[in-house]
């Protein structure tokens, strides 16, 4: 089947997610409108049937919007010229690509591993840990590093690991920003352990923990010998209004994990970045760790792109004020329609959480924005939180846009239960 021959119809579409891909994604679909999106461009996505959403959504990948016009001129070039590499020899993007990442890193993170997914980030961090000899691996209590086998191992969510079980042994979750639990724990693995941890917890529904938290956490590793792995694949690259959560707090992790915008909202990749010390078990043998399609040019190009865009553009100031002015509007909506059906709203930068009282409310104004054409994001570990997850790249129009369907959104949320004040 060509590219002219394919049927893009909602219909065919969810007929083949059935057949071929997942009933249940067709479901959950079918639920949302059944819509099919077949064109994207900055923070907008084009259904089969011509309708514009705004997305403010994709779980934190869209930072610099879709199809950027730095990244996909990289992509363009490279794709033309050289899209995946032999592996045998060294190839310049992928060497470009690293330099650039390292040069907007936390300072001392040099040493980078690309890979496919924020995933398989964790799970070069675990290796790294263990060949290092922090086999204990320390987690928090609401994070989430993906649902590879060693990435769900320190994902504490029994929902999604009891399925799997047994995961990797030597494993201790604590509750998110208890210093006290953390010092315990790093007391009792003093020398063996890796602590990973999120600067703000996403999936957890933009759980920001208390100021100085992230520092007491670097001072105790460095104080027990632990390795740090810091996860910005959801928090990163200007997410929080800052190039990187730990830069908020000046802290150097032994690892720092990166993906969803990395790649440009064009290609999907991520990335491990290490301090030298922390590298030097894999720079000693390249071969322990590798992979077919890591460092690809194609990818590569995008990082390139991607990093170019958010310099470029100011899209990290541009998270910082944009993500205040959001902020303050949607409490406001929120609160005003819902009352104190609505237990909160936060968010740093342009990560936004609105959690609600009653879970199922969540869920409904899920699916009534949607209605609105616009695209949020669920909370995998909080299903009372909705979270908007916008591009920095927002122009006033489509400031206007967001909030002016968030409030119709709201609006007809509130007209089926009664309003309460705030």
């Amino acid at each position: 089947m060509t590219l002219e021959q394919s049927d893009t119809s909602a219909e065919w579409v969810a007929r083949a997610y059935r057949d071929n891909l997942s009933s249940g994604r067709a479901r959950i679909a079918e639920l949302l409108g059944g819509q099919v999106e077949v064109e994207s461009r900055g923070a907008w996505v084009t259904t089969a049937d011509g309708e514009e959403y705004l997305n403010a959504g994709g779980y934190g990948v869209f930072i610099t919007g879709a199809r950027h016009p730095a990244v996909v001129a990289e992509v363009q070039h490279q794709l033309h010229r050289h899209p995946i590499g032999t592996r045998m020899f060294l190839e310049p993007t992928a060497a470009r690509a690293a330099r650039m990442l390292a040069g907007v890193a936390p300072a001392g993170l040099e040493r980078v591993h690309f890979c496919g997914s924020g995933a398989e980030a964790t799970e070069t961090a675990i290796k790294i840990a263990r060949l290092s000899g922090h086999r204990h691996l320390i987690s928090m209590h609401g994070g989430y590093h993906g649902k590879t086998l060693g990435a769900l191992s320190v994902t504490a969510k029994s929902l999604f690991q009891d399925p799997f079980r047994p995961l990797l042994p030597d494993v201790t979750h604590i509750p998110y920003n208890d210093v006290p639990a953390l010092h315990a724990a790093l007391e009792r693995y003093a020398g063996t352990a890796c602590v990973i941890v999120e600067p703000v917890q996403g999936e957890a529904g933009v759980v920001a923990p208390t100021p100085g938290y992230l520092h007491s956490v670097r001072v105790l590793c460095s104080e027990f010998g632990a390795l740090l792995v810091v996860d910005e694949i959801q928090t990163g690259l200007g997410r929080l209004g800052a190039w990187w959560g730990s830069n908020l707090e000046g802290v150097q992790p032994d690892i720092l994990l990166s993906g969803k915008a990395l790649g440009g909202g064009v290609l999907p990749v991520a990335a491990a970045i290490a301090t030298e010390k922390a590298y030097a078990v894999l720079d000693r043998d390249p071969f322990l760790h590798t992979s077919t399609f890591s460092a690809a040019p194609l990818a590569m190009a995008a990082v390139c792109g991607a990093l170019t865009a958010i310099e470029d553009d100011g899209l990290v100031e541009r998270s910082a004020q944009l993500g205040a002015e959001l902020l303050c509007a949607i409490d406001d909506i929120a609160h005003d329609a819902l009352g104190v059906q609505i237990r909160e709203v936060r968010g740093r930068g342009l990560l936004i959480g609105i959690e609600f009282v009653d879970p199922a409310l969540a869920g409904e104004l899920l699916i009534e924005l949607v209605r609105h054409h616009v695209i949020p994001s669920h909370s995998l570990n909080c299903e009372r939180v909705l979270r908007l997850t916008p591009p920095a790249v927002l122009d006033r129009a489509e400031v206007g846009f967001l909030l002016e369907r968030f409030t119709q959104a709201v609006t007809a949320l509130a007209e089926r239960y009664p309003h309460s004040e705030r």
